[in-house]
Formats: structure tokens, sequence, C-alpha cells
């Protein structure tokens, strides 16, 4: 009996001392070759797939292109329906430590243009936004939308502040992330703001000739 027991525990600490040693190898594997890269989209309902049936929208879509290209990419998609620029800077770090993205989409602003908060807030969240990505790591994409014409001057002014936050942090721009999509009410849904299944394929588009090149240069880095 006492020989069986002490048998089990030379088993048990045998098998102990190599798992130890499999996660002391894991830890000394830089984080970047353990796991494949990430894309982390932080955006409104644009992003997250208002009214659309599951795995239909544009991010999705963006998966599976990953997939057809051979791209091994964890796209991660943080997307809130009726999110704000403040609700994004509130979730972002958190996501940043927990997905370590390689690149980040910021499809943001629309909520706080539509609601009339100041630009110079507006402006402020967004920069905020990019240097918080880029300082963990992340190269960034920012997506402009525009607001109504009934919106006036402000309309203007506010999707010209998406141009100037590229411009000051030196990031690259879709200046209309709902180009081709927004004019045409048979590719919006009837509340005439959200964009329907059939105008994915197109925002994906829109997005794609600037995320393209991001993930090739991350390719090359990891080579």
């Amino acid at each position: 009996m006492l020989s069986d027991r002490a048998s089990m525990t030379n088993a048990f600490s045998i098998l102990l001392s190599r798992l130890l040693v499999c996660c002391l190898f894991a830890w000394s594997i830089p984080a970047s070759a353990q796991a494949r890269p990430a894309l982390l989209v932080l955006g409104d309902s644009l992003s997250a797939g208002y009214g659309l049936p599951a795995g239909s929208g544009w991010v999705d879509l963006l998966r599976h292109r990953l997939h057809q290209q051979g791209l091994d990419w964890a796209v991660i998609n943080a997307s809130i329906t009726g999110d704000t620029t403040r609700g994004g800077l509130s979730r972002l770090p958190e996501a940043l430590a927990r997905h370590r993205p390689q690149v980040v989409i910021i499809e943001l602003g629309g909520n706080d243009g539509l609601r009339g908060f100041p630009l110079a807030q507006i402006r402020a969240n967004l920069r905020k936004l990019v240097q918080l990505s880029r300082d963990a790591g992340a190269k960034v994409i920012l997506l402009g939308v525009r607001l109504p014409p009934n919106y006036g001057e402000y309309a203007e002014r506010f999707h010209a502040l998406y141009h100037q936050v590229a411009e000051t942090e030196q990031v690259p721009l879709v200046a209309f992330f709902m180009q081709g999509v927004a004019e045409n009410r048979d590719l919006m849904q009837a509340d005439g703001i959200h964009p329907a299944v059939s105008a994915q394929p197109r925002l994906l588009d829109n997005v794609w000739p600037t995320l393209q090149p991001l993930l090739n240069d991350n390719a090359k880095e990891r080579d």
C-alpha cells in the first residue's frame, strides 16, 4: 500500500515537473510568436451589425475575406450600437490589454455628431483613441462618417475633423466609410441611417484598400 502511494506520488511529481518545463518554455516565447495577429474593430452600430442577420456585417465579411486569402488573423469586433467616442475611450484600454491587436480600426463619432456634441470634444476623443492604440503597439485606421445635410455647417465641420485627426496623428483615413451606400436608398435599412445587408460588401470594399497594406506590412515584420 505504501509502495503504491509512493509510486503515485513519484509519478505526480514527474508530471508536475514536465508541466512546469512546458510553462516556462511557453513564457519564454514572445507573445507575437504564440498567437496569430489580432485586428480590433472599435465602432458603433455601423460595425456592430445593427438590424442585420447574425454573421452578415462587414466585419464578419472581413473575417471571411482574410480566411479566403490565407491571412490568419483574429478579428475582434468590439463595436457597440449607440456608442460614442467617450464610450470607446472607456472600453479601449481593456480591449487593447486583452487582445494586444496589431491593427485597430476606429469607426466612432457618428453618434456624437447626431447628438450635436462639441466638435473639439469629438476631435480630442478621436485623437486619444488613436494615441492609446498606437502606444499599445497597434497600427491605426480611422473611418470617417458624415452627418445628414440638415445639420448644415456643423455637418461640414464634423466631417472635416476626421481629416484633421488623421493629419495630426499621421494615420490612414477612409474619408467616407459609407461612400456609395448612404447615397443609395436601396442599400439602406428603413430608418435611412443604417446600411442593409446588401451594403455590407461595399463597406468592406471601402475599407480594404487602406487596410490591406497594413496587413502586408505586418506579415513582412513577422517573417
